[in-house]
C-alpha cells in the first residue's frame, strides 16, 4: 500500500478531499474533473486490475466544483476472484491520501415496488450477504477499532444533503436499502422474493466491503445506486450485463449532475 501511496503522490499535485468510487457503465464522471491526473490501475503499484466489463480501471485526481477529488473509475469484486483485502485496497490508500468523505455509486438490480431502470436511489443501509467481512483477521488498532459501529454506514447527514441538493436540480432521488451478493451469476427469482422478505430495495455485487472499511478508517460515505434493471422475476426480460451498461450510459449525464451539486456540500 505504502508504495501505491507513493507513486499516486509522486504523479498528483492536489491532496483530495473527497473520493468517489464508480460503479458498471458509471465512469463518465471522471471525465468532468478539471485539471485530472489519470492513472491506470495497472501502473500503480499492487492496485487490484478491473476485469469487469464497464469499468475503466482508472484513478483520476483533479477538481469538481472547486473540491480537490479523487476518482476510482472501476473497482474490484470478489467475484473476480480477489479477497476481500483487494477489494477494499483502493478505500483505504484513498484515506491514506486525505480523503474523509468517500461516494460510492453502484449498478443495481431494482427489488422495490416502485423502482424501475434509470432511478437513482440513496443507499440507507445495507445488508451484507457476501459471506465475508474485510475486517476478519487480526486488527490493527492505529487504523480503526476491532469492532466498529455500523449504525449509520451512509452518513444520515450527507444524504440529507444529497436529497436536498437533487430537489433543486429536479433530479429524482428515492432511498432503500442495498443488499450485496457475491455473484457473478445473477439471482435467481426466488431468491430475489427472499430478498424482498428480508427487507432489501436494491441488489448488487459490489461496495459493501468498502463501506465497512471506510466507516472502519473514520470516513463518511454517501451512496448512490442506478437502478439499471429490474431484478430476476420482476419482469419478462432475461437479465443481461449489456442492459446494465446501456442504463448507465443512458443516465450518467443526471449522475455526474448531482455529483457535481453535492460534493461541494460535504462536510469535510
Amino acid at each position: 500500500m505504502q508504495d501505491a501511496l507513493h507513486y499516486i503522490q509522486s504523479c498528483i499535485e492536489v491532496k483530495p478531499r473527497a473520493g468517489v468510487i464508480l460503479g458498471s457503465g458509471l465512469g463518465g464522471f471522471a471525465a468532468e474533473l478539471a485539471g485530472a491526473v489519470s492513472l491506470p490501475f495497472t501502473d500503480i503499484p499492487g492496485w487490484p486490475k478491473s476485469t469487469a466489463v464497464g469499468h475503466a480501471g482508472r484513478f483520476s485526481v483533479g477538481m469538481c466544483a472547486g473540491v480537490p477529488t479523487a476518482v476510482m473509475a472501476g473497482r474490484a469484486h470478489l467475484y473476480e476472484g480477489y479477497t476481500p483485502a483487494q477489494v477494499t485496497f483502493g478505500v483505504r490508500v484513498l484515506r491514506q491520501l486525505g480523503v474523509k468523505a468517500l461516494v460510492v455509486t453502484n449498478a443495481a438490480g431494482g427489488i422495490g415496488a416502485n423502482l424501475g431502470p434509470g432511478d437513482l436511489v440513496l443507499i440507507s443501509d445495507h445488508i451484507n450477504l457476501q459471506g465475508s467481512n474485510p475486517l476478519i483477521g487480526p486488527n490493527d488498532d492505529d487504523a480503526g477499532p476491532r469492532f466498529p459501529d455500523m449504525t449509520e454506514a451512509y452518513s444520515r447527514r450527507y444524504r440529507e444533503i444529497a436529497k436536498a441538493a437533487a430537489s433543486e436540480n429536479g433530479i429524482a432521488l428515492s432511498e432503500g436499502v442495498y443488499v450485496a451478493v457475491t455473484g457473478p451469476s445473477y439471482e435467481t427469482p426466488a431468491e430475489i422474493r427472499y430478498l424482498r422478505t428480508i427487507g432489501a430495495d436494491l441488489v448488487g455485487m459490489s461496495t459493501v466491503p468498502e463501506v465497512i472499511i471506510a466507516n472502519y478508517l473514520g470516513m463518511k460515505v454517501l451512496g448512490i445506486s442506478v437502478v439499471t434493471n429490474l431484478a430476476a422475476g420482476l419482469s419478462d426480460k432475461k437479465l443481461s450485463h449489456e442492459e446494465v451498461l446501456a442504463t448507465g450510459e443512458r443516465v450518467k449525464g443526471t449522475l455526474v449532475q448531482l455529483l457535481q451539486a453535492v460534493l461541494p456540500r460535504l462536510e469535510i
